[in-house]
């Protein structure tokens, strides 16, 4: 197990910066959003970026996930064969929170540990399964953000972006959490359903937003 961050990393809000919770369902556009509140000069930190480092070949998750589920789910090159683990742990509810349990302590020390280095005018972590962990999260962001847009749009977007079947883009949407229980705890709503002019003016208009708390 990681090391336990300090106290003050432990909490990025420690640091007094405004702190959002950046989240949404696959295939919303959250990296499009994260991309352009950076490009505005926000201070981003991605829990996706995270797991992919945990789980390259070397990664500190590794090795958890070889001795939990069997070295079938580990390349050759020494990491996580996301393509089997996907089918696994869609399959089998029991093994995809087994998978969880070893990533999710992991990303949240990894982003707190970060966020006091991270510059800018206020932190933003993206986190997709926030709602679903909100137990975990609530007390680290000021803020959460939900970029929305209806799950058939959705859908078309994972299918073209990864490849993947309708049932399985399906599958995956059905594992997180309801439309409409991120919107009921969000406090900023970004609608990306229309043009991307439409989506950077509404995150222009957050940025400005959160420069002012």
């Amino acid at each position: 197990m990681p090391d336990t961050p300090s106290v003050e990393a432990r909490d990025p809000r420690s640091h007094r910066r405004l702190v959002v919770g950046l989240t949404g369902g696959i295939g919303s556009g959250k990296s499009a959003v994260a991309d352009m509140l950076a490009g505005l000069g926000a201070g981003v930190l991605d829990a996706d970026a995270i797991a992919h480092e945990l789980t390259a070949p070397g990664g500190d998750a590794i090795e958890p996930i070889r001795n939990a589920f069997g070295p079938a789910m580990i390349t050759a090159a020494g990491a996580l064969d996301r393509t089997r683990m996907r089918e696994a742990v869609f399959a089998d509810e029991r093994l995809r929170h087994q998978l969880e349990a070893i990533l999710h302590p992991r990303i949240g020390t990894t982003l707190r540990a970060r966020a006091a280095s991270t510059p800018g005018p206020y932190l933003v972590l993206v986190i997709p399964l926030l709602i679903e962990g909100i137990d975990r999260w609530r007390a680290s962001v000021d803020r959460i953000a939900v970029v929305d847009c209806p799950q058939s749009m959705q859908i078309q977007r994972v299918m073209a972006r990864s490849g993947l079947s309708e049932a399985q883009a399906r599958a995956i949407i059905e594992a997180q959490a309801t439309r409409a229980q991120r919107l009921r705890l969000a406090d900023d709503r970004i609608d990306n359903a229309s043009s991307i002019e439409g989506l950077r003016a509404q995150v222009a208009t957050l940025h400005q937003q959160y420069c002012s708390l």
